[in-house]
């Protein structure tokens, strides 16, 4: 079956590190782009980055720009978000997904969702 499984989260300080991992199984395999999307409490899902399998192009959110590396290891199956110089702000619910098809930035266009991982930064 297809499935999505994030791990990495947990608890820093601002201005630390963490690397959130991906493992992709299953009919994902057939998916083409992957993506890092995050939600805060009583927030809208936001984009975080995104990545292809094939093509290796990478985009990222403007708020994150500088700070988060979106990479991959096809042998492995599995897409890896670095993220250094963490702010407050970046707490969030972070999720990875996969899509078919060209580059999206939309969370409706995502045909498969892991479980998410917490990640919360302290001041």
């Amino acid at each position: 079956q297809a499935q999505l499984v994030e791990s990495g989260g947990g608890l820093v300080q601002a201005g630390g590190s963490l690397r959130l991992s991906c493992a992709a199984s299953g009919r994902t395999f057939s998916s083409n782009v992957m993506g890092w999307f995050r939600q805060a409490p009583g927030k809208e899902r936001e984009f975080v980055a995104t990545i292809g399998w094939i093509g290796s192009a990478t985009y990222y959110a403007d708020s994150v720009k500088g700070r988060f590396t979106i990479s991959k290891n096809n042998a492995k199956n599995t897409v890896y978000l670095q993220m250094n110089s963490l702010k407050p702000e970046d707490t969030a619910v972070y999720y990875c997904a996969a899509k078919s098809g060209s580059y999206s930035l939309s969370p409706s266009l995502y045909d498969y969702w892991g479980q998410g991982t917490q990640v919360t930064v302290s001041s």
